[in-house]
């Protein structure tokens, strides 16, 4: 009797692609009965182009478990559920019976946030690309996107201890890490479940890995990698309270650990507020008053600015009012007000930053350079060339865009925000010779689940609509409106409502924005793990100045300390050597013996050299200039030149940066 009705229910609702008359390796045999539709038929595309490489698109920030996070009431609905459709797609208790109680609905789409709260089977009003409260991540929208010619997808583990704490409902703890590790797991079980509709372990298209040869094995199977990743805002419990940091070394290291070991392997260092590891990049408006209360409430402090020194911006605050959360301050603090010419977060990039951003080096872990502030991020940028590791991502536009040729330089990788198909079309324009002369493809960063809007509709009247049923970028799968329960939803009037929608949304841009942009994209899955690979690949060079004999032209004479040339190879980061405070000083460094030198990397202090050169010798007399800059800011220098053998290396001064003379934390000499 209770299959009769099963089978009655589904010939009512809609059923799934398996029991249609379409099979193969791509269509499951074991789908639950009810669930949603897929709407593509055709072979998903596997093996390499005729050039070696791997193809398809990449989703480079997702958030298919958010779900589980803040508390487990912000976001309703799961990505899967062994009790069904029914079970995953419905609202959060408090939203019954009208949303009169959908607070966070409220406050992220305005009105009075009611809404038809059923999800399964009507979806009257949710999932919406308005909608910011309710589940688009369902696991048969995410093998539609996989259908559609999507092979990377970056499932970023996300929390945030301070919305949790002060959000109405939760039924879970607010701490940051026990989130993460239960988003890690919940991922886990999802293959599992995927792999028990397509026939046991191993056998379904969503699967979970940790290098990049074995996702190009994956996705040369024609199946969907799918890479973890964090963003949240107390990484291994680092806040700061008061410019106090709440975590050491030690906590660093076995974060790291533990994270890697659950399989991530990128993450941002901070995001939304600052915190013991670094400074983030601002959000503006409305919302940016509400976050910058979050970080007083997190951290005692709000955010402080400063004036720029160089042409990136972190975003403006702005001076809108959001009453909703002012009310959370204590009596009397009020949140200040902003110079308009000064955008730059004053906190950048803290030791145990700089710590923290070693060790992902050292585990080859990718950073994710979004949400940090211009100053955490310039840092960075340092810290990596001097390294030469390329293993740094932008994934959904949160970056200032002048860094944009930086990332590609160092070898590293971009996704635009899942912007409408004009605003992303035109980004991607814009972008495209730099995309061209570093030959790399292009990502998007859906954020769904992320809180954050998604395209809206262009309108079933508009002179270039996408029409259904439209072929894959690939040409071999054709892709007709999607069906959940007793919803269609339509690009053209519905906008991006859901993960499923990905390929209509790729179509979209296709549409507005030539085949160029999408030819850029379907080269996303090559560029993301090459970038991947080559922080895999890479080997931290030898320093060759490390203990060599040094001298100089000149040392700052002090009482309490030494300013010797030696400091400057010591290997010691608190140590420095500093000259006299005149022009046309140099610090000299004796390799011991003719090698090949392609690299010198200098960490100024303060004091430090805005105009200088770099000169190599075979004799120590006889000096050649293989480098040269006129436009020194200070911070960690890399000069790359082409490798030539020498013995000696000079750093020859010829303009101070500032009124004192010429003062280096660290000088490192590199073969390569």
């Amino acid at each position: 009797m209770v299959i009769l009705l099963l089978t009655a229910l589904a010939l009512v609702l809609g059923t799934a692609p398996g029991s249609s008359a379409e099979s193969g390796w791509w269509v499951p045999d074991a789908r639950p009965v009810p669930d949603s539709r897929i709407d593509v038929s055709g072979e998903p595309f596997k093996g390499t182009g005729p050039d070696g490489k791997v193809r398809g698109f990449v989703d480079a920030h997702n958030h298919i478990m958010s779900n589980e996070a803040f508390g487990g009431r912000l976001i309703c609905g799961k990505a899967f559920s062994d009790q069904g459709i029914a079970d995953a797609l419905k609202d959060c208790p408090e939203h019954y019976p009208d949303g009169s109680l959908a607070v966070f609905d409220f406050i992220t789409k305005g009105g009075d946030g009611r809404h038809d709260p059923d999800g399964w089977p009507t979806f009257k009003d949710w999932p919406a690309h308005d909608s910011l409260t309710h589940q688009q991540n369902y696991y048969a929208w995410i093998e539609r996107a996989w259908r559609g010619g999507q092979r990377v997808l970056v499932n970023d583990l996300v929390t945030n201890g301070v919305i949790c704490s002060v959000y109405f409902f939760k039924d879970r703890s607010c701490d940051e890490m026990t989130s993460i590790r239960l988003q890690a797991r919940k991922t886990y079980e999802m293959q599992a479940y995927i792999d028990g509709i397509y026939g046991g372990p191993g056998k379904g298209f969503f699967r979970i890995v940790t290098d990049s040869a074995q996702a190009r094995q994956v996705i040369e199977q024609g199946k969907l990698a799918v890479v973890l990743g964090v963003e949240t805002s107390e990484p291994f419990g680092c806040k700061q309270i008061l410019d106090v940091a709440q975590c050491d070394r030690d906590d660093i290291d076995r974060g790291l650990d533990e994270l890697h070991g659950l399989g991530v392997r990128s993450m941002f260092l901070c995001h939304k507020f600052d915190n013991a590891l670094c400074g983030v990049r601002f959000d503006s408006g409305t919302q940016g008053t509400a976050i910058n209360v979050g970080q007083f409430l997190s951290t005692g402090t709000f955010w402080k600015t400063e004036k720029c020194t160089g042409p990136q911006r972190d975003n403006p605050i702005g001076l809108a009012s959001a009453p909703g959360a002012e009310k959370e301050l204590p009596p009397g603090v009020k949140v200040p007000s902003y110079a308009a010419d000064a955008q730059c977060n004053t906190r950048g990039l803290t030791e145990l930053g700089e710590y923290a951003l070693r060790g992902m080096v050292k585990r080859k872990m990718m950073l994710e350079i979004d949400h940090m502030s211009v100053k955490a991020a310039g840092r960075a940028f340092d810290i990596l060339e001097a390294e030469s590791y390329p293993g740094v991502i932008s994934s959904h536009s949160w970056m200032d865009m002048d860094w944009t040729e930086r990332v590609y330089r160092l070898g590293g990788f971009i996704a635009q925000y899942m912007h409408g198909s004009e605003h992303f079309s035109a980004e991607a324009e814009r972008t495209d010779a730099l995309r061209d002369k570093y030959g790399v493809g292009y990502g998007y960063g859906s954020d769904m689940n992320g809180v954050g809007g998604w395209p809206g509709p262009r309108g079933a009247d508009t002179a270039n609509p996408v029409r259904y049923p439209f072929r894959s970028a690939d040409g071999g799968s054709v892709l007709d409106r999607q069906t959940t329960g007793e919803r269609t939803w339509d690009i053209n009037t519905d906008g991006a409502a859901h993960y499923g929608l990905i390929p209509d949304w790729l179509e979209d841009v296709r549409i507005v924005g030539g085949q160029g942009v999408v030819d850029d994209l379907f080269k996303g899955a090559e560029s993301y793990l090459g970038t991947w690979g080559a922080s895999e690949r890479h080997k931290s060079g030898v320093n060759l100045a490390a203990g060599a004999p040094a001298s100089a032209s000149s040392s700052e004479w002090s009482l309490f300390t030494s300013y010797a040339p030696g400091r400057a190879v010591d290997g010691k980061a608190g140590t420095r050597w500093a000259s006299d405070w005149s022009d046309g000083q140099w610090l000299r460094i004796d390799l011991g013996a003719p090698a090949l030198v392609a690299r010198v990397t200098l960490d100024w202090e303060r004091a430090y050299g805005k105009a200088y050169r770099v000169e190599v010798s075979s004799d120590g007399t006889n000096w050649r200039p293989v480098w040269s800059t006129t436009a020194g800011d200070g911070g960690l220098d890399t000069a790359r030149f082409a490798g030539t053998t020498a013995r000696h290396v000079r750093i020859q001064g010829l303009e101070r940066g500032t009124k004192w003379g010429y003062s280096l934390y660290e000088v490192g000499v590199y073969g390569s």
